[in-house]
């Protein structure tokens, strides 16, 4: 260890002793840690780095600068807040537990007593730059636009930036933050990750941006008396069903039901507008996706006039200059939340944060209404999660962190991302006072503890709890549920009900999840399958076709002759599946009635255990 890492180390392990576990419950309570900076290449550098003003930035520069770090936070824009501010979203989704208490804290926690959940604009944007030049730790640069990280070898040990006079720079630190909304950084340094919902190998699927918008003349307390329940003093919601008969004139974008909220001007901002065939990576993509929702807006605003109460004398005010972009990288992390984490409730022993907010999947084409996967209880984000795979002196904050496609539809939300983002600057510290990568400390008990204590003693909420069971969970069909919904073929909505006890309205139901899962399953075992789609006939499913379809599948995985349709009997196929392990001896005889329309917990159950077949697949000699 080197003489600054162990003068560094002493340091810090006083602080957070003396300041940080003593009992002070507040940030501003703790001593703040005077350390000369580091020393790069003979010049001085940064403790951290972080990347993107962004709400999670913002929350990982106030963490590691009140621990002491001299920390530099980099923001293309010429105002921190990102979405929040640049991108018009003033109206955030909140994370509750069952006492109806905000379980995301700590910072977050700050700007929600002090400004709200539905704010204006100008009044965040105020917030997080006083914050910030309160704390003499932290330098803020804005108009400065970070190229990509400076490597050696595998870690990242600064960034080079363009500044506003178009001079470039170098920046070393001892660890790095990516808060940018796509992970550039992680992508740059060679993070590996997925796009969109291509780990369901749906390869052009993205959640639709979105173009808030600012309207004046609009009448809210007429707004407010029609939606009644449906709003507050300063936001409304709702009005989906008039929203769903506007005609889109580009032709791929699609109204939805707005968020509504009311601006100290008497303005107000709305988040309704979903735009399709953006690929918000691309920067001609993205600035293209913006200069069709302004060509948009005048029919949408003509459109609201006649159909929406209140908006009668609306008139086009204002665009936020910045996309709300809901999707594009999931970078692979020490540790990938899955969809049964989110919605079986699991705690996990690295927590850093918790998250309740619906598995809310917005569009991803005109025709798509989305869909809510499911709505947990409560859940932890790992710190693992924050970890990227194949790259060192990083982390990664906000809704591009580790996180399967379906997760990411709760977890991307701000709130949880700020609670990340100060989990990053905690880590931060706690990386420099030990002098241990955050590799290792996502495999470090000791050092998870004592990064969580402090983050309680920064009001954190970190609560160890025990999986509350769903009603679904304790169904007979629930591991073949659990297999589907992994697959993003279950969706159990607000009320997590899955509907397993009713009958499939029509064949799609089997066919199209069948067809579905052999290219699924294909895509991960390397082709094993000769994919050959099946067609059924009739439109009601009956349990024979359920059984025999089965059939069919676990044959073609098992590289067995295929036996015509019309020679397959449900008695006989009933058995190949027991023998098979697709139906368990105990539930063999719910599939005796042959003639009956199948539910969907033999659907379900069935189609799951199948499923786990056809990855075992292995290609022909």
């Amino acid at each position: 260890m080197s003489f600054f890492s162990r003068t560094l180390a002493f340091a810090l392990v006083l602080v957070i002793i003396v300041g940080g576990l003593s009992g002070c419950a507040a940030p501003k309570a703790m001593g703040v840690l005077q350390t000369s900076p580091p020393i790069f290449d003979g010049k001085e550098g940064y403790h951290l780095i972080v990347v993107s003003g962004e709400p999670e930035g913002i929350a990982a520069a106030l963490s590691a600068a009140r621990l002491g770090l001299k920390t530099l936070l980099i923001e293309k824009g010429d105002a921190l807040g990102g979405l929040m501010t640049l991108g018009g979203l003033n109206f955030l989704d909140m994370n509750n537990n069952s006492m109806q208490e905000i379980i995301t804290r700590g910072i977050f926690f700050e700007f929600y007593n002090e400004v709200g959940n539905a704010y204006d604009i100008e009044h965040a944007k105020k917030w997080f730059l006083e914050r910030t030049k309160a704390e003499p730790n932290l330098t803020v640069m804005l108009n400065t636009n970070c190229t990509g990280p400076i490597m050696d070898g595998n870690t990242v040990v600064g960034v080079n930036a363009e500044l506003q006079d178009g001079t470039t720079q170098a920046y070393r630190a001892l660890s790095v933050v990516d808060a940018t909304v796509d992970a550039d950084i992680a992508a740059a340094a060679g993070v590996p990750y997925t796009v969109g919902a291509e780990d369901y190998s749906l390869s052009n699927a993205m959640q639709g941006v979105t173009l808030i918008f600012e309207l004046s003349g609009v009448n809210w307390k007429e707004l407010r008396d029609a939606l009644k329940d449906n709003s507050t003093a300063k936001s409304a919601w709702g009005l989906g069903k008039e929203a769903a008969n506007y005609v889109s004139v580009d032709g791929n974008m699609r109204l939805r039901g707005p968020n509504i909220a009311l601006l100290d001007n008497g303005n107000v901002l709305l988040n309704c507008l979903q735009i399709f065939g953006v690929d918000a990576i691309d920067e001609v993509s993205y600035q293209h996706g913006i200069d069709r929702g302004i060509a948009e807006l005048p029919h949408i605003v003509a459109f609201m006039r006649e159909n929406f109460p209140g908006f009668s004398n609306a008139e086009m005010y204002a665009t936020s200059p910045r996309l709300y972009v809901r999707e594009t990288r999931h970078i692979q992390g020490e540790y990938r939340l899955t969809i049964t984490d989110v919605l079986e409730n699991r705690d996990q022993w690295d927590r850093i944060g918790h998250g309740s907010y619906p598995v809310d999947i917005q569009s991803t084409n005109p025709q798509d209404s989305g869909n809510v996967i499911g709505a947990p209880e409560m859940y932890s984000i790992p710190f693992r999660s924050l970890v990227p795979l194949e790259v060192d002196g990083l982390l990664v904050a906000g809704r591009s962190a580790s996180f399967d496609s379906l997760p990411h539809g709760s977890a991307r939300v701000i709130p949880i991302g700020m609670v990340s983002g100060e989990a990053c600057g905690v880590a931060a510290a706690y990386s420099a006072a030990h002098d241990i990568s955050f590799r290792d400390i996502s495999k470090d008990k000791t050092a998870i503890a004592a990064i969580q204590a402090q983050l309680v003693k920064q009001g954190a909420y970190l609560k160890e709890f025990t999986e509350k069971k769903t009603e679904a969970m304790k169904h007979w069909s629930y591991n073949g549920v659990a297999v589907m919904r992994e697959l993003g073929m279950a969706f159990g909505g607000y009320e997590n009900d899955y509907r397993l006890d009713e009958k499939i309205p029509n064949r799609w139901a089997l066919q199209i999840k069948l067809n579905s899962m052999i290219k699924l399953a294909n895509r991960e075992n390397g082709g094993a399958i000769s994919v050959s789609e099946i067609t059924l006939s009739d439109d009601v499913v009956e349990v024979s076709e359920l059984l025999i379809a089965a059939e069919w599948a676990v044959e073609l995985s098992n590289k067995e002759p295929q036996k015509p349709w019309g020679q397959r009997t449900p008695e006989v196929a009933i058995e190949y599946l027991v023998e098979n392990k697709v139906i368990s001896a105990e539930n063999k005889s719910r599939f005796t009635d042959y003639a009956a329309t199948a539910t969907y917990g033999q659907l379900y159950s069935v189609l799951g255990a199948v499923y786990g077949i056809l990855l075992e697949a292995k290609p022909a000699a």
